[in-house]
C-alpha cells in the first residue's frame, strides 16, 4: 500500500480504486490493459485500437488518471492505436513515485514506457498538467514524436494567481472543498454525475503535488520541430490562454492555435478536431 505517499489513509485509497476499477471495466472501447516497468517503478495504461494503427500516446492531467480519455477514446481508437497511460504520482495504478518537475526525470520515464511497449516515433497527446510532461519529452526527443497535440498545456504562462488564491483554501475543506475545486476547474463544462463522484472522492482522498511545474525557456520550446496543435480555453480558470498561444507560436515553428471562446480548463469531446490534425 502507499497510502503514506499518495493517498490520506489506506481506506480512501481503496475508495478511489474501487471507483477507479468500475468505470474501466465500462471502457466504452475494446481494450487490454499494460504494465510497463520503468526506472521509476511500474505504469499502467489502457490500449484500444488496432494492433497495426500508428501509435498515439494518451498523458492525463493533475490529480486524474488514464480514464479522463474516456469521452475521447472510441473514435480516436477508429483511426490509432492508443495508450492511456496512469501517470506515476498520480491516483491511478502506476507506481507512487514523484520525481522533481526539474531535469530529464519525466522525459526518462516516458522513455521507458515508449521501449517497454516497443514503440519508436508516436503521437503524443496531453491535456493540462499531461501538456507539460508531453512537452518535456517532445523538446528531449523530438525526433521520436510526429505530431504533438497540447489541451491547456501547463508550462508556458504561469498559472492564473487568483486561481490558486481559490483553490489552496478549498483543498483544506474536505469533501465541500473538493467539490468546489472541481466546478471551478470545470467551469460552465457540465459534469456527468459519475464524473463528478470519481473526481470529488479523488480530491477528497488523494494528496496532490503542490509544486509547480517549471515554465519551459524559448529555447525548449523551440526545440519543438513536429507539427503542434494548442487548443484552450478562453474561460480557463486556470491558464491564460491567450497567452499561451502567443508564447508557444512564438516559439515553436509550426504551431496550430485554437482558442474555443466558451470552453474553460477541462477539454474533451475534442477528437473530432483532432483526428484529421493527426492524420
Amino acid at each position: 500500500m502507499n497510502e503514506g505517499v499518495l493517498y490520506k489513509s489506506a481506506e480512501g485509497q481503496r475508495i478511489v480504486m474501487a471507483h477507479y476499477d468500475r468505470l474501466l471495466a465500462r471502457w466504452p472501447a475494446p481494450y487490454e490493459t499494460v504494465r510497463v516497468a520503468t526506472r521509476y517503478g511500474e505504469t499502467f495504461g489502457i490500449v484500444s485500437g488496432e494492433a497495426s494503427a500508428p501509435p498515439l500516446v494518451l498523458l492525463h492531467g493533475a490529480s486524474s488518471n488514464a480514464l479522463a480519455w474516456g469521452g475521447d477514446v472510441i473514435e480516436l481508437s477508429r483511426r490509432f492505436r492508443t495508450y492511456a497511460l496512469d501517470v506515476i504520482g498520480e491516483p491511478g495504478r502506476s507506481a507512487p513515485a514523484r520525481p522533481p518537475w526539474p531535469g530529464p526525470a519525466y522525459a526518462e520515464w516516458l522513455t521507458d514506457v515508449l521501449a517497454g511497449l516497443h514503440l519508436a516515433n508516436i503521437a503524443l497527446m496531453g491535456i493540462s498538467q499531461g501538456g507539460w510532461l508531453a512537452l518535456k519529452f517532445a523538446a528531449r526527443c523530438p525526433e521520436r514524436v510526429t505530431k504533438l497535440v497540447l489541451l491547456a498545456p501547463g508550462g508556458i504562462a504561469a498559472p492564473r494567481l487568483s486561481f490558486l488564491l481559490r483553490a489552496i483554501p478549498l483543498s483544506f475543506m474536505g469533501r465541500w472543498g473538493a467539490e468546489a475545486i472541481n466546478r471551478i476547474v470545470f467551469g460552465r463544462e457540465p459534469i456527468a454525475e459519475e464524473v463528478a463522484s470519481f473526481m470529488n472522492e479523488i480530491m477528497t482522498h488523494f494528496k496532490p503535488r503542490i509544486e509547480p511545474q517549471p515554465l519551459y525557456t524559448d529555447a525548449e520550446l523551440a526545440a519543438l520541430t513536429m507539427p503542434i496543435l494548442l487548443i484552450a480555453g478562453a474561460a480557463d480558470a486556470l491558464l491564460p490562454a491567450e497567452q499561451v498561444a502567443a508564447r508557444l507560436s512564438r516559439c515553436a515553428p509550426d504551431v496550430t492555435a485554437r482558442i474555443l471562446p466558451h470552453a474553460g480548463h477541462v477539454l474533451h469531446m475534442l477528437a473530432p478536431e483532432i483526428v484529421p490534425f493527426l492524420t
